[in-house]
């Protein structure tokens, strides 16, 4: 293969070299509108400010069944999903020890009324010793002595029979806490509701004496409460009667409405951190420790006449602030924020971009609205071109 001359190859480098050096100054030198840059138009949409928390339904009404007597479970009549109705039995505990504590109840006070029975007959005995004794103390017959010891057989006999008495009357009041003990062998609703959960089994022994075991719980499924977590920096904006709503992972894109009942003042659990060192006294109190986020617990009330709803379902609930229907919106990425204005760059008809302060009102995650500055239909520009007029 034949080479080329050195000559003739350094002179082919070098205009290659220039060649290279002249497009890119080309480049360089091309206009503005020759760049490539993305524009989004001013449109007509509806718009919403709201706050979004994270919140879980529990019933609104709810109570927890224990057991006042301890003993084995010998019948539970009722399982979980169970509707029950007020004064519905719903378990019984074997009676066998309150059984025999109320017999020996009643044996005692048979026991005590025999022995004021006698103490009665003592008595008149003591009543009719003493006024014969009187009877021949008149005549000159006895001592005082005797009349003396007669007078006070008569006055302990009486005092037997008033301790008897109260002790009948301290007997009768055990006898009705014993005929109460009894009675808490057998269970029945105190409401009307449902059976959301039992954590007890027939043939587990329960003890009554220290806590009273929780066998069961009973909810009104209608209502519904969600308790909602809002941080500490949307709590301001939400206020109690704010209208809300909410949508469940179950639920596909169906909305629940309902409006905020109550903003409970203090975190959940607000002493758990107290005990625990490492964080400040504020902290502690606001149930939360270093740099975790503080919420808040929000509380709505919502009918569940479908029993959709079901209680430890996870909501996202939006609390609504503002809503605006039809009106000029603009992506949140259009505006620029310079000393507290809102500035957009527009495209004007002549391709060139310039600046123009604009009005907001409403603004949720991505669109804000437009109040002035902007009219529908033009195009702003998103990047950063360089702006030739404002």
């Amino acid at each position: 293969m034949r080479r080329l001359p050195h000559t003739r190859r350094r002179i082919l480098l070098g205009g290659l070299a220039l060649l290279s050096l002249g497009s890119l100054l080309a480049w360089k030198t091309l206009p503005f509108g020759a760049q490539p840059f993305s524009t989004v138009a001013v449109t007509r949409t509806d718009i919403e400010s709201s706050v979004t928390a994270l919140g879980t339904l529990q019933p609104r009404r709810y109570v927890d069944v224990g057991a006042q007597a301890s003993g084995q479970i010998h019948k539970l009549h009722v399982e979980a999903g169970d509707p029950v109705r007020k004064g519905q039995l719903l378990v019984e505990i074997d009676p066998s020890t309150q059984q025999a504590r109320l017999d020996a109840g009643r044996y005692s006070i048979d026991n005590l009324k025999a022995q004021l029975a006698e103490q009665r007959a003592q008595f008149q005995l003591a009543q009719q010793q003493l006024k014969r004794q009187r009877d021949l103390a008149a005549a000159g017959a006895t001592r005082d002595e005797d009349v003396q010891a007669a007078d006070a057989q008569l006055k302990v006999t009486q005092a037997r029979i008033e301790m008897f008495q109260a002790q009948i009357r301290q007997a009768q009041a055990n006898l009705r806490s014993d005929e109460a003990e009894l009675g808490y062998t057998r269970i029945y609703a105190p409401m009307d509701g449902t059976v959301v959960a039992v954590d007890a089994r027939e043939g587990q022994t329960l003890n009554a004496q220290q806590q009273t075991p929780l066998i069961l719980r009973i909810a009104k499924l209608s209502p519904m409460t969600v308790w909602a977590q809002v941080s500490e920096a949307d709590i301001g904006k939400v206020k109690p009667g704010m209208t809300a709503y909410f949508t469940t992972l179950a639920g596909g894109k169906r909305r629940w409405t309902s409006t905020v009942r109550q903003i409970l003042p203090i975190p959940p659990k607000p002493l758990d951190q107290t005990s625990q060192g490492g964080g400040s006294p504020a902290s502690a109190v606001n149930g939360t420790t270093g740099s975790q986020v503080v919420q808040y617990t929000v509380l709505l009330d919502v009918d569940n006449p479908d029993g959709a709803l079901m209680a430890e379902m996870t909501t996202q609930v939006f609390f609504v602030a503002g809503q605006a229907s039809q009106v000029l919106t603009v992506p949140l990425a259009a505006l620029d924020d310079s000393e507290g204005l809102r500035l957009a760059r527009v495209l004007n008809s002549k391709g060139e971009v310039e600046q123009r302060q604009v009005r907001t009102g409403l603004s949720d995650r991505l669109r804000a609205q437009v109040l002035d500055g902007l009219s529908e239909g033009e195009r702003l520009v998103i990047g950063a071109p360089s702006v030739s007029g404002g």
